[in-house]
């Protein structure tokens, strides 16, 4: 068993860290969002954020939009010309998607300065990615409402999911102390 552990101690080493820092995280992010119930911004901050930034980039668009809160659940409703098509919930908000992101990239950690460079960057990047990627899947529910399921389940996790395994990819094979040690 002690051979097995120190030959495959980066392996072990990464799991143990990506857990450590992904179950840290969520845990910090489950009291955000207890400690959001009531507050002047509904249904929480960051999600209240995303529906703001969201409706910027729809009214930038044409569109004429309005968010409201959802009377019955805690999420924002997104109007377009008068029509319920979508709400955002707090799933929405990129943030959880972004401390798996982080989660892998401190697993991998290279020096100080890169990897804080490129956790910064990625979530910024994620972030932003996540702003278009609803203004995307809602345009296309308000245009074709018959491709919810389509639209949801495929086109959602195709672009924040695959970017972020971009993400990673470059990451490991730019920037992260195992690339190194391998070279």
């Amino acid at each position: 068993m002690k051979s097995l552990l120190v030959k495959y101690k980066l392996v072990v080493k990464f799991i143990i860290t990506f857990l450590l820092v992904y179950v840290g995280m969520s845990l910090l992010y489950k009291f955000y969002l207890q400690f959001s119930v009531g507050s002047a911004y509904y249904p929480d901050y960051l999600t209240h954020l995303v529906a703001k930034q969201s409706e910027a980039l729809f009214k930038a668009l044409g569109y004429q939009v309005e968010m409201l809160p959802h009377p019955k659940e805690p999420s924002v409703m997104v109007m377009i010309e008068n029509v319920y098509t979508a709400r955002i919930i707090e799933g929405c908000n990129s943030l959880s998607v972004i401390i798996l992101f982080l989660s892998f990239i401190i697993a991998f950690a290279s020096n100080f300065k890169n990897t804080f460079l490129y956790m910064l960057s990625g979530s910024v990047l994620i972030y932003s990615i996540n702003l278009f990627r609803i203004v995307i899947l809602t345009l296309g529910l308000y245009h074709y409402p018959k491709q919810e399921a389509f639209l949801h389940t495929v086109v959602f996790p195709a672009i924040i999911y695959g970017f972020v395994f971009l993400l990673w990819i470059f990451w490991v094979n730019r920037f992260s102390e195992i690339k190194q040690k391998d070279a």
